[in-house]
């Protein structure tokens, strides 16, 4: 190389570390760049945390109910060769899920063991369902035989004999 591009080489250099104009290749990230980048990630946890977690208490609700389908076939494939009466309890019952995905028991109730206070009821007290209840306590375990009650509007229920299938809450 010749000695006439010598000095604009050392030029280059000076302007590079000189602190004006560009940055040197080697120099880490400033505070003010981290705390940035940090608010950032903050921002994104609080929008995507939540939406997760909504995201999977639908995925619990939705297989609440297919289970709860599940359980209503067995019970009626139980009519079927009992003659036409429901199971006592789901004790009765083969091959079903006993456990909803928060980890409760499944509920089940016969109309015909003679236990009129716990017949579960809408918001004008009619009876969910003609011979049977089945539900999930939903995610707080906790429920009221009418679904108006604070403790049964996450329970995920069985009504009018089949044709509603998802969150008391919307019912």
């Amino acid at each position: 190389m010749s000695a006439a591009f010598e000095p604009h080489r050392e030029v280059g250099r000076q302007f590079a570390h000189s602190g004006r104009g560009c940055r040197r290749h080697d120099a880490g990230f400033t505070l003010l760049e981290l705390v940035l980048i940090g608010i950032v990630l903050a921002i994104l946890a609080a929008i995507a945390i939540p939406t997760y977690k909504g995201h999977i208490e639908r995925l619990k609700v939705g297989q609440c109910a297919a289970d709860l389908r599940e359980i209503a076939l067995a019970i009626e494939r139980f009519r079927t060769t009992n003659g036409f009466r429901p199971p006592d309890s789901l004790a009765q019952l083969t091959g079903i899920p006993l456990n909803d995905p928060w980890g409760n028991r499944y509920q089940y109730l016969n109309f015909d063991a003679g236990t009129p206070g716990k017949i579960r009821k809408d918001h004008n007290l009619h009876p969910l369902n003609s011979e049977f209840d089945l539900y999930s306590l939903g995610a707080d375990g906790k429920s009221s035989p009418p679904l108006t009650a604070k403790s049964s509007r996450d329970d995920v229920i069985w009504a009018r004999d089949g044709g509603f299938v998802g969150l008391a809450s919307d019912y």
